[in-house]
């Protein structure tokens, strides 16, 4: 393993102010060494980044709908639904109700920011090491795991409220009823809100780390003083 990257993981185990300070006079290049508080901090900058420019594209319209890394598609049981309504001629039908999943996803992502900031506050130096050192997405993994459980039960009577809000629910159940008419086919009753409500969360980690890669992979994308500091040190690895 490369110098440098003993060097790097020395700094992390070390605590006190000597043993740091120790460590900054063997560094390359003559670089300074930052403190927890700075590491904890630029990985909080990093994700709030995440959050500011790339989930809020989520809640506008088309965030999902026009976005192919986040679209949602249909489940598969209503895939049948859509070939059958398209065989009798109701093409524009069907996609007004994969539209409507998508908005109502939309309206929903608006709710996810407070619960990200609560969750990003909460960075230690301990999850900072781990997450500089870790992969491309380590970050967002993170914030998956903080945020995840507490984000599903605020999205799910969200995704409810926005179905009706978008016009989605009464979209679905002519869907599904002019369906359901159809002689032959299998019957359907889909639990469309839990299904929405699992795939906005996915857009929204999706979204999140295709930040965190941008940053963690280019220097021209840490904006800040703090980005390029922090974000330097993983490059040793």
């Amino acid at each position: 393993m490369k110098r440098s990257l003993l060097i790097v993981l020395a700094v992390f185990t070390l605590n006190s102010c000597a043993e740091l300070q120790g460590i900054v006079d063997t560094l390359p290049q003559g670089g300074s060494i930052l403190s927890n508080a700075d590491m904890a901090a630029g990985l909080r900058q990093a994700l709030d980044f995440g959050i500011e420019k790339q989930v809020a594209k989520l809640t506008k319209t088309d965030g999902f709908y026009k976005n192919e890394l986040v679209k949602i598609l249909l489940p598969a049981e209503l895939q049948k639904v859509d070939k059958g309504l398209r065989d009798i001629g109701l093409g524009n039908l069907a996609d007004e109700g994969l539209k409507a999943l998508n908005r109502a996803a939309e309206d929903a992502v608006k709710e996810a920011t407070p619960i990200f900031v609560n969750a990003v506050k909460e960075i230690t130096f301990g999850d900072a090491k781990n997450i500089l050192l870790g992969n491309d997405d380590a970050a967002t993994q993170y914030l998956t795991g903080k945020t995840q459980t507490s984000l599903y039960s605020k999205f799910h009577p969200v995704i409810n409220k926005s179905f009706a809000k978008v016009g989605a629910d009464q979209i679905w159940a002519n869907l599904i009823n002019k369906y359901n008419a159809i002689p032959f086919t299998s019957k359907v009753n889909p639990d469309l809100t839990d299904y929405v409500t699992a795939e906005a969360l996915k857009g929204v980690y999706t979204m999140i780390a295709v930040e965190e890669k941008e940053i963690r992979n280019s220097v021209a994308a840490r904006s800040t003083d703090l980005l390029k500091r922090v974000f330097a040190m993983q490059d040793k690895k």
